[in-house]
């Protein structure tokens, strides 16, 4: 067994005694593979081991992925999550490759992702990040300009807005990773209250360090790299 395959199994272990914590049904939360700098040969492992969903960071580098694995395995169902910062002059590969954006904050960006989405392929799943800490340093939108912006990506064809998403200030104890998480989870309740037309269903917060709280408070997916493939390789 790889220790790609034992660390799948691990973390899957992991999220399941999670829901099972808080009383929720344990097939509620996707795992989602962050493949960010490493190579296709550990994805590759993770697909063996019945991992389908996979996160990237940097543009052409997801790209260059999810073209190798169309080319060789096509029948593969894979499903390819951008969950990097987005550069206005990057939306294009973003709309024409992947099946979801996790960190859309401004509706320039939205915008151009919908133009830009070819006819030819399903709607691109949105979530809207929020900065839940208010740091000046992270992205994401402020709560009080949250229904702004959901209500005009809502209207923009070629999208389909799914949930929210978030990178909360580091915590190392549960009740303040909760906290934040909580806080996340409301402000979707409230938004679909907003926009009854429309489901959200799905929201991306937790990693492997805070991932029981955010199990706790509603993740329907977590977000996990190191614990799977390893430490990464910036060179």
């Amino acid at each position: 067994m790889s220790s790609i395959r034992q660390n799948i199994a691990k973390v899957t272990q992991e999220i399941r005694e999670a829901c099972e914590k808080c009383g929720r049904d344990t097939d509620s939360v996707q795992l989602l593979a962050v493949s960010k700098t490493k190579p296709v040969s550990a994805i590759t492992d993770a697909i063996a081991a019945g991992q389908r969903a996979f996160g990237e960071n940097y543009v052409q580098e997801g790209v260059d992925k999810i073209q190798h694995f169309v080319a060789t395995e096509p029948d593969l169902a894979l499903s390819w999550h951008f969950i990097g910062p987005i550069q206005s002059n990057k939306t294009r590969p973003i709309a024409e490759h992947f099946d979801w954006v996790h960190s859309v904050d401004r509706a320039k960006i939205a915008r151009r992702l919908s133009e830009q989405r070819p006819d030819n392929l399903p709607p691109l799943n949105i979530l809207l990040q929020v900065n839940t800490s208010g740091e000046a340093s992270k992205s994401g939108v402020d709560f009080d300009e949250l229904s702004a912006l959901a209500t005009e990506i809502a209207s923009l064809p070629n999208l389909e807005l799914r949930g929210l998403m978030s990178i909360p200030e580091k915590a190392d104890d549960y009740n303040s990773q909760l906290s934040a998480f909580t806080a996340l989870a409301q402000a979707k309740d409230a938004l679909q209250q907003q926009l009854p037309d429309i489901t959200l269903d799905t929201l991306s917060m937790g990693m492997s360090g805070d991932m029981e709280a955010a199990v706790a408070a509603g993740s329907t997916i977590v977000r996990i790299g190191t614990a799977i493939f390893g430490a990464r390789n910036y060179s």
